[in-house]
């Protein structure tokens, strides 16, 4: 009774800590569901949801510790995001654009900035070149958009998150030399400990992090701990950032960048980072941001509007200016520069930092005794409408520009060759191979492929009830691995006398096209294991038959060895197979080394032309010395190797020995073979077992490119 009397004595603002976060949950979950349905972005509403009910506005919450804790952990998240969901062979293929734009988005806003400043606000020139910074600095308020609508890996948002890294560095460490000029530090020993920090800095995150973070993998499989690392490893970063000198949203994204590697695009625990920021955190920020708007301080006198009105102004138009320039010297469409110039128009936590560094520096005293400071009230007031349009505009824009990117891609899908459906089944028979069974197929499984995953356990009809409930654990357990994925696994158990047997006929009745076995790491190839294989599971002719070994999670390898017989581009089952190895590195982010005949690198160098993974390609002709190949393995490294059925075109007489040879020297490894179906059901097929036989590899480039859409 005294809870509930104290609960209803209300006052604002609210101190109960459970209406306060009531409050914060319901703008949460109405601003996306009404906004949507007038065509703003959520993002927006959410900010001015939070001026509304802030301190500003009805003073319904105060900006207290926990808005701002849980607002610093989503915009630390969105930064995060960012560099974990980019996709690494992209950027390092690109990294000459991303340079381009961020010398471009610093440079084109400080000059301006700087010019603006001294002439138009008769600003001193060490306090014009502060200004300066706040418009080369931004914040991808907007990349939430683009990373729901499933563009996070394009080319346009790549080139920015690049260059967004570019030119905050560059805005705050012109911050950090005006601070130390005002402090009379900048000398030998400033600009010494300022490149030793940032170099250990980045040593520490970008090397030292992954290894922790592969180990920590390897050794703890637990969900929660697995999530809560993470966490951990955004702060630690973060605070490393600040030891080194810089902004600690510059060490989230190194951390995304470190981890990038060990959390597959479709993992459960991606799907779990996703959610949470996405659901909690990043709105959190959203409102604090809008917390910080106070419309009262545009009436106050009439240098605070005209400066704020400037501010705005030429911020905006600044990083216009560099996303044209950057769309013309790349000659990118103009939906992709629309995309840049959305990503980068938003101003807030970066702006945020200058503006209130600026401003707590004293630089002298008035007459009067006023304190002189590096930049002034008027400055600190402007941002504010700074942050409130640029953040609208860049909402706006990005939300516009995405969906017309979506729709231009969509409409040249339409016209050209879909890619046959995919239906992928797990033989599940033990439960020590259930987890890497299944994390694999979530790997290797296309994008858009959310439901047409089987896992099935046979029951042998002769055996006891103990036996339905052994099948029930195991398909319960992979089942329950897909939902935290967000894919749904179908599960088949099925009673018969012959496994071999009721494993084709699921295949026949579900259309498979990819049937997965797992090695049990505790008995490896056996008589009976290898037996089934050949003379059972490869007989079917319209399914790859994937055979998996796992000693450590698929997510802490670092890189595959893919080893190709003489003519594998000519089965018909090729293109099928070598999408799983293009998904593979393009989910996990490891390296790929192809081994293969001059003919076959040359289709695969062909394919990666139009769909680019981290890749290097060998020519290699002798199976006799595959030997070489497996010696330059390490730690860490995993072997696809492609196998073919006796009879057909890829087979080679020393694929009888793979399974002794891998039971004896390579029992600590990762492993996968391929075997490739080898019926012809569809033109695309048809197509592909040509390609060892034509001249033209940039025509076959063109065809099976856009197959992988």
């Amino acid at each position: 009774m005294l809870t509930i009397l104290s609960i209803t004595n209300l006052s604002l603002p609210l101190e109960d800590p459970v209406l306060k976060f009531l409050v914060v949950l319901i703008i949460i979950l109405s601003a996306p569901l009404l906004l949507n349905k007038v065509k703003v972005p959520h993002l927006l509403g959410l900010i001015i949801a939070g001026a509304i009910v802030g301190p500003n506005g009805f003073n319904v919450l105060s900006r207290d510790s926990s808005i701002v804790v849980t607002g610093t952990t989503g915009l630390l998240y969105i930064m995060f995001l960012a560099g974990l969901e980019i996709d690494l062979a992209e950027f390092k293929k690109n990294k000459w654009k991303s340079i381009t734009f961020g010398l471009y988005t610093f440079s084109i806003p400080f000059i301006l900035g700087i010019l603006s400043a001294h002439f138009l606000f008769n600003f001193p020139w060490l306090t014009s070149i502060v200004f300066a910074s706040i418009f080369s600095s931004h914040t991808l308020i907007s990349y939430p958009i683009v990373s729901k609508m499933g563009i996070a890996k394009t080319l346009p948002v790549n080139i920015t998150v690049g260059g967004t890294m570019i030119t905050d560095i560059l805005a705050l460490l012109v911050l950090a030399i005006c601070v130390g000029i005002t402090q009379g530090e900048v000398n030998t020993a400033f600009w010494t400990k300022l490149s030793v920090s940032m170099v250990i800095f980045s040593a520490v995150v970008l090397i030292g992090f992954p290894i922790l973070g592969r180990w920590f993998f390897k050794k703890v499989s637990d969900n929660i701990s697995q999530y809560i690392f993470v966490l951990v490893m955004i702060y630690l970063a973060a605070l490393f950032a600040e030891l080194a000198g810089v902004e600690a949203i510059i060490g989230a994204f190194f951390a995304g960048l470190a981890l990038n590697r060990l959390i597959p695009h479709t993992s459960a625990l991606m799907n779990r980072v996703e959610f949470v920021g996405n659901a909690i955190f990043i709105p959190f920020f959203l409102i604090s941001v809008g917390m910080i708007i106070d419309f009262r301080v545009f009436f106050k006198d009439f240098k605070t509007i005209e400066i704020a009105v400037l501010m705005t102004i030429i911020a905006i138009a600044a990083k216009y200016l560099a996303a044209v320039a950057t769309q013309k010297t790349f000659k990118l469409t103009k939906e992709q520069g629309g995309i840049i110039f959305g990503l980068s128009a938003s101003h807030a936590a970066a702006t945020l930092a200058i503006v209130m560094v600026g401003y707590n520096i004293i630089i002298g005293e008035t007459d009067s005794g006023e304190p002189i400071r590096l930049l002034d009230e008027s400055v600190l007031n402007g941002s504010i409408l700074l942050i409130l349009v640029s953040c609208t505009v860049a909402s706006f824009v990005t939300q516009k520009n995405t969906q017309k990117l979506i729709n231009a891609e969509n409409e040249n899908t339409i016209t050209e060759t879909n890619p046959e459906a995919e239906n992928i089944l797990l033989s599940v028979n033990h439960l020590n191979t259930v987890e890497p069974m299944t994390d694999l197929a979530l790997l290797l499984k296309s994008k858009n492929n959310k439901e047409n995953l089987f896992a099935l356990n046979i029951i042998n009809e002769e055996k006891q009830e103990s036996s339905k409930k052994n099948a029930d654990k195991i398909l319960y357990t992979s089942q329950n691995i897909g939902a935290s994925a967000d894919v749904k696994i179908q599960t088949l158990t099925r009673y018969d006398a012959d496994v071999i047997s009721g494993v084709q006929n699921v295949i026949k009745e579900n259309r498979i096209t990819d049937l997965i076995i797992g090695v049990n790491p505790e008995k490896g190839f056996s008589p009976r294991f290898v037996y089934n294989l050949y003379s059972g599971y490869l007989n079917n002719i319209s399914a790859n038959v994937l055979v998996y070994h796992a000693s450590q999670p698929v997510s802490t390898i670092l890189k595959y060895f893919v080893v190709l017989p003489e003519n594998a581009q000519s089965e018909p089952g090729f293109f099928h197979s070598i999408l799983k190895v293009w998904n593979i590195a393009r989910n996990s982010g490891s390296k790929i080394e192809f081994y293969g005949h001059e003919n076959t690198i040359k289709v695969i160098e062909s394919i990666r032309k139009k769909v680019n993974i981290d890749a290097t390609f060998i020519i290699f002709n002798n199976w006799h010395e595959i030997n070489k190949v497996f010696e330059k393995m390490k730690e860490n490294d995993a072997l696809i190797l492609f196998m073919a059925k006796r009879g057909m075109v890829s087979y080679l007489p020393q694929m009888q020995n793979v399974p002794s040879f891998l039971n004896n020297y390579f029992k600590d490894k990762n492993y996968l073979l391929i075997f490739p179906y080898h019926e012809i059901e569809n033109e695309a097929d048809k197509n592909v077992r040509d390609i060892g036989n034509a001249n033209d590899f940039v025509e076959i480039g063109e065809i099976v490119g856009r197959l992988f859409k």
